[in-house]
């Protein structure tokens, strides 16, 4: 049997993320929220420092269920702030909490922020491949000159 051809290499956390969730669809709307939610957290990190830390995150944001975060207040975020398991940035830890705000108010528009998100493809993933890299970097000309 073959190796597995990755993209990347690394800890089996890493080799894990790639192989079971790395560019592959999502429908859930918390698990969407969980990837915004972490996304926003690795900003100026690497990813390894996000997954690594992934299970002290979901504990401490409640399962990344943004009905939840949405609520929480001055108390709760310095509680956060004082979790050693997760990036303690207070503002990556606001934006996650006014980003659950958003996110239900897309939701409670759209009917889930599953719909939201994937209306802008039609609901077909855009797959990509080395043969045919037409578009992978769809910069608009405007921004290039």
């Amino acid at each position: 049997m073959s190796e597995k051809t990755r993209c990347w290499d690394g800890p089996p956390i890493f080799i894990n993320y790639h192989d079971n969730e790395w560019g592959r669809p999502v429908h859930d709307d918390c698990k969407l929220f969980e990837m915004l939610t972490l996304e926003s957290m690795q900003a100026g990190l690497s990813w390894i420092t996000v997954l690594n830390k992934r299970a002290a995150f979901r504990e401490a944001f409640d399962g990344f269920e943004p009905h939840k975060i949405a609520l929480y207040g001055d108390a709760k975020i310095e509680a956060l702030m004082a979790n050693a398991g997760i990036i303690r940035n207070r503002l990556k830890i606001n934006a996650a909490v006014n980003n659950a705000k958003m996110f239900l108010e897309v939701r409670d528009e759209y009917g889930s922020f599953d719909k939201f998100i994937w209306g802008y493809v039609d609901d077909t993933p855009i797959v990509r491949s080395p043969e045919n890299q037409t578009g992978w970097l769809a910069i608009p000309r405007s921004l290039t000159k």
